[in-house]
């Protein structure tokens, strides 16, 4: 969804390729922004609209009664079968799309405190039963809401009670501590901004930078929710692929902060923006939304990176655009040399504030306009030519547009035509954004629990939420090997700090900390950093999941550089591996792995043949020839086999899905190594039954060998390992191990605080379980 849908790119496809030779060589032959965007307008026409208007008839976001009462009637299905989670998740459709005060809106709201109260979640109840009281609620049914209430208000006396309690117990035995200090947001002292011809704006270690510290600690300018992503846990697979139809990520999170809710506040004109709170849904309508709001339908078919665009650029307002044009007018163009950072290169690199609400270090990021192609720069240009052409049908500008204070109206006349030039500032500014997004856009990634909710081990998986701009990370320049680790945080959960961090920061920087729930990013040192050394991350291509050639190819395709990274370097050519599951990765050494395959007549190390021109494998041992078709064929039996286990657990039948994974490992053994990737997650899926079925002891013991596989491929620093490491902890717990599990704890101890902090939440479980077993 970051591009625009299907159809509007094939649409704009066709329009290019329809254009005139000589509009053609004209629009290609443009290396300024603003002469892209006038030249896009002059492109679009009447149609372009209505084809824009043709496809957003199935995205609709108007208030709907209709659907409202269907969510409310799949809501209370969910409930009678006690799936309060899809219960209040279906509630909280109907109440987006319940018109204001009507019945299907109190009904819902009522409804929903139903299923919160059921959840044990008592303070959100009683405030749905408030809104549901508001919105008209009928009387006759009002004794079901004063008994809820009654029960509320009895578990939450009882609750605080206890929590008193505790406290007072906490505070006899224990001191308060933090290990990391108070939460701020900057760059660390001990690293600063550098700057060079070929690497642009880039930081690097000012001083040794020690593994596990925080480099730096930012907060999006700008994010985007990136919509149809599911996050339901569910009891079985078939429903889970219900559900990732009914609930996207867009349903489960705040569109502004991407706090994680069961109680949506709804924005009250679209059934589709909602947010954590009221007072994010008043933020966000102030900033962005009620510009937004009417175009909701439009910004769905023209996709993430249009959205985030216009947010940023709605964001800003008037007044930081013009202060970050002016500078750099005619001064700082695309003509000096490309650079490996997302950064523009600039004489003087420092004259940026690199804090999340600083517009002039986005601004500033390199839009690479003449990288892209024609195809694709046209794409952009129409797209947001149609937008600004949609947009000057919406009404006055925002509040941040409007210098004099007063919103202006359009009249009969075209009223409108009074800020005209001011819109189309806004027009250029996107298109800007639009462009820089291609290379500087950052994926919001999280950890998902993947098992049944009821599991007794953990099981998770990343997922990418949200697009957003970072200003303050988007100096860090790639590797395929980096130096760093990345945990993003939202909400409430957002507590990884350091003391570590510069407290010489900007005042606005430091006034954040009051209202610090968001999702923010914290960047640790993976490994220790000499002084000098530059600090490093991965923008997707690691060397530990993907081969050489494959890597340099997709960087060069989406960032415009030919990546020369130390990965790059020492993995040569000739030791690639063409096919998938098959690829070598780098040791934590530098050195390249084995393959992991196995020759079948006499278990020597297959190695790819330079013979056939990569056609083939050649035996290290005894010199036998095995086709890449073979190989690729064996692999995929043994990869369809695996898939199909997996979804026999998600259905309830671990019993089926460890035979079928015993007869899999059975054909595996002769052609894969242990440490090969495949077997890795042979073992993990086995461990998985193992574990369902309650069995421990096997399940700790088939971990342990794809915490192995894990280990060889991604290093024994990694945060793969650690997560690992950590679902070996808890098998070990729950089977009463006490040794094995005594001496993992703390190696996973050790991972965890380098990867994610000494605040993570897996931390607080693994010290619960160190002071059980230890008595």
């Amino acid at each position: 969804m970051d591009f625009p849908c299907e159809r509007w790119q094939e649409y704009a496809a066709q329009k290019w390729i329809g254009l005139e030779p000589e509009l053609k060589e004209r629009f290609t032959s443009l290396h300024d922004v603003d002469d892209v965007f006038n030249c896009s307008l002059t492109l679009t026409t009447e149609d372009d609209l209505d084809f824009v208007q043709s496809i957003c008839t199935g995205h609709s976001v108007q208030k709907d009664t209709e659907q409202a009462a269907k969510c409310r009637e799949r809501g209370n299905s969910s409930f009678k079968s006690r799936d309060y989670t899809a219960a209040a998740m279906h509630y909280s459709q109907g109440i987006c799309f319940a018109p204001i005060s009507s019945e299907q809106l109190c009904l819902c709201f009522a409804n929903r405190s139903a299923a919160l109260y059921h959840l044990q979640h008592y303070q959100e109840s009683l405030e749905d039963m408030d809104e549901a009281l508001k919105n008209g609620y009928p009387s006759h049914l009002l004794h079901k809401l004063e008994e809820r209430r009654t029960q509320c208000l009895k578990h939450l006396s009882a609750g605080q009670k206890a929590k008193e309690d505790h406290h007072n117990t906490a505070s006899k035995n224990h001191e308060a501590r933090d290990p990391e200090g108070p939460l701020t947001f900057g760059i660390c002292p001990r690293a600063s901004v550098g700057f060079s011809l070929d690497k642009g704006r880039h930081l690097v270690a000012a001083d040794r930078i020690a593994a596990g510290d925080v480099i730096l600690h930012d907060r999006p300018y700008s994010c985007v929710l990136i919509p149809g992503m599911e996050e339901v846990k569910g009891k079985g697979g078939r429903q889970n692929k219900e559900r990732q139809v009914l609930f996207g990520m867009e349903h489960r999170r705040c569109h502004r902060c991407l706090t994680e809710t069961l109680r949506p506040v709804p924005c009250q004109r679209c059934s589709y923006s909602r947010y954590c709170s009221a007072s994010c849904q008043r933020d966000a309508w102030e900033e962005h939304h009620r510009w937004e709001c009417p175009l909701g339908a439009d910004l769905m078919v023209m996709g993430v990176m249009s959205q985030l665009a216009l947010r940023v650029t709605l964001k800003a307002g008037l007044k930081n655009i013009k202060m970050a044009r002016d500078p750099i007018r005619d001064k700082h163009t695309e003509s000096e040399p490309s650079c490996l950072n997302r950064e523009s290169g600039d004489s003087s690199p420092c004259h940026t504030s690199y804090c999340s609400d600083s517009y002039l270090s986005v601004f500033h990021l390199l839009h690479h306009l003449d990288h892209h192609s024609p195809g694709l720069r046209f794409l952009y240009a129409v797209t947001v030519a149609t937008l600004y052409l949609k947009l000057i049908k919406a009404g006055p500008p925002p509040a941040s547009w409007d210098l004099s204070g007063k919103s202006q109206s359009p009249d009969e006349e075209g009223g409108i035509r009074d800020w005209s030039s001011e819109l189309w500032l806004l027009g250029s500014a996107v298109l800007r954004h639009i462009l820089q997004l291609r290379c500087n856009a950052q994926a919001i990634v999280m950890l998902q629990d993947t098992g049944a909710a009821n599991s007794p081990v953990q099981s998770s998986m990343e997922i990418r939420i949200a697009t957003a701009i970072f200003p303050t990370l988007s100096l860090l320049n790639h590797s395929c090997c980096p130096n760093t680790s990345l945990v993003f945080s939202s909400g409430t959960d957002a507590v990884y700090s350091g003391s570590d961090l510069s407290a010489d920061l900007s005042e606005s920087v430091a006034d954040d900390r009051s209202t610090a729930c968001g999702v923010t990013v914290i960047v640790r040192a993976a490994k220790v950093i000499a002084p000098g050394q530059e600090i490093l991350h991965c923008y997707g291509p690691h060397s530990n999941r993907m081969a050489t050639k494959e890597r340099q190819h997709l960087l060069q395709e989406q960032y415009y550089f030919l990546c020369q990274c130390e990965a790059c370097t020492l993995q040569q050519e000739e030791d690639e591996e063409a096919i998938e599951g098959t690829q070598q990765w780098l040791g934590t050494d530098g050195s390249p792995h084995k393959s992991g395959l196995l020759c079948g007549k006499c278990k020597g190390s297959l190695k790819k043949s330079s013979e056939d021109r990569g056609l083939g494998f050649l035996c290290s041992s005894c010199g036998h020839h095995v086709p890449s078709s073979e190989v690729n064929h064996k692999l995929q039996e043994i990869r369809v086999d695996l898939e199909k286990a997996v979804d026999l657990m998600e259905r309830d039948r671990p019993d089926e899905a460890l035979s079928l994974l015993k007869r899999t490992q059975c054909q595996s053994r002769p052609i894969l190594a242990e440490t090969h990737p495949l077997q890795g997650e042979l073992a993990d899926a086995t461990a998985r039954a193992y574990a369902t079925m309650g069995d421990w002891n096997n399940a700790a013991s088939h971990l342990e060998q794809s915490s192995a596989a894990i280990g060889s491929q991604y290093g024994a620093d990694s945060i793969e390992l650690s997560r690992q490491l950590f679902k070996l902890a808890q098998l070990h717990f729950n089977g009463g191990a006490r040794g094995p599990a005594l001496a993992v704890i703390p190696k996973v101890r050790r991972l965890l605080c380098l990867h994610c902090g000494p605040q993570c939440p897996e931390l607080q479980e693994l010290q619960a379980m160190e002071d059980c077993l230890r008595g």
